[in-house]
């Protein structure tokens, strides 16, 4: 039984395209392994996502519940609470400490606000 064709035949051409970016030399080697680390994680990208999407400050809690919103396909009030309190804290703990230090994000702890920083 051959295997079924991709759903996504994007992905093939992202690939590539992305394959035709890293041949122009803008970047060190270890630049771009970082920025594929940095995306590697898909709550990341969807924290990233939100970001960009309101650009404007958002309190972590908004966005926190925004990247369930989007990771579960679900509105707010079908999402449990603790679910997105565990978004919560992988984000404070994990995830934008990471977007921070890239200079993707600014966070204020005494205000618990993120923002868009080169976004």
């Amino acid at each position: 039984m051959s295997p079924a064709p991709h759903s996504e035949p994007d992905r093939a051409e992202f690939v590539q395209a992305v394959l035709d970016w890293l041949d122009e030399p803008t970047a060190s080697a270890e630049t771009i392994d970082d920025a594929f680390a940095l995306l590697s994680d898909q709550r990341r990208r969807l924290l990233l996502r939100v970001m960009r999407t309101y650009d404007e400050e958002l309190t972590l809690p908004d966005a926190a519940e925004e990247v369930a919103i989007r990771e579960t396909g679900h509105g707010v009030t079908d999402i449990p609470a603790e679910r997105v309190t565990e978004v919560y804290l992988s984000l404070y703990h994990d995830h934008l400490p990471r977007l921070v230090d890239a200079g993707l994000l600014v966070y204020d702890q005494e205000r618990d606000l993120v923002a868009p920083d080169g976004i």
